[in-house]
């Protein structure tokens, strides 16, 4: 066997040579005019036009994605006559305006007196402070 002897399985067939006149006529079978009838059109990705259609004007903002927490102040607890301070109590003294409402206790201020804090989130400077007055976080 020979190298000019060898033969493909399956026989080839020539491409279809399409927009270059002959028996399709003037559109050539891709249809009529617009960008997907033209050479070599590429298309825009949608994440493309969605970055151009959203606005850039002063003032305007994106709604954010969660729920930013709300940060208490020390002082604010400070001012509450309860001992025990969970998000009811919060609620009840019109603190906060909705339970479902992600919080936090920052570090600013100070807090006169032990307090119990139960299913409240604390940053870590709070808690010292917290626990230096005698309370406890859970």
């Amino acid at each position: 066997m020979q190298l000019h002897n060898l033969q493909p399985k399956t026989e080839t067939r020539s491409k279809k040579r399409v927009g270059r006149g002959g028996k399709r006529g003037t559109t050539s079978g891709k249809g009529q005019k617009g960008q997907k009838s033209r050479a070599g059109h590429k298309i825009r990705p949608a994440s493309r036009d969605m970055i151009i259609r959203t606005p850039k004007k002063k003032g305007y903002k994106n709604k954010p994605k969660s729920i930013k927490s709300l940060a208490l102040s020390l002082n604010q607890i400070s001012k509450l006559s309860e001992k025990v301070i969970t998000k009811e109590v919060l609620f009840t003294h019109r603190i906060i305006r909705s339970i479902s409402r992600p919080i936090k206790i920052v570090a600013t201020g100070s807090i006169k007196g032990a307090r119990e804090i139960i299913g409240i989130p604390t940053s870590t400077s709070a808690r010292v402070k917290i626990e230096k007055e005698g309370g406890r976080v859970n």
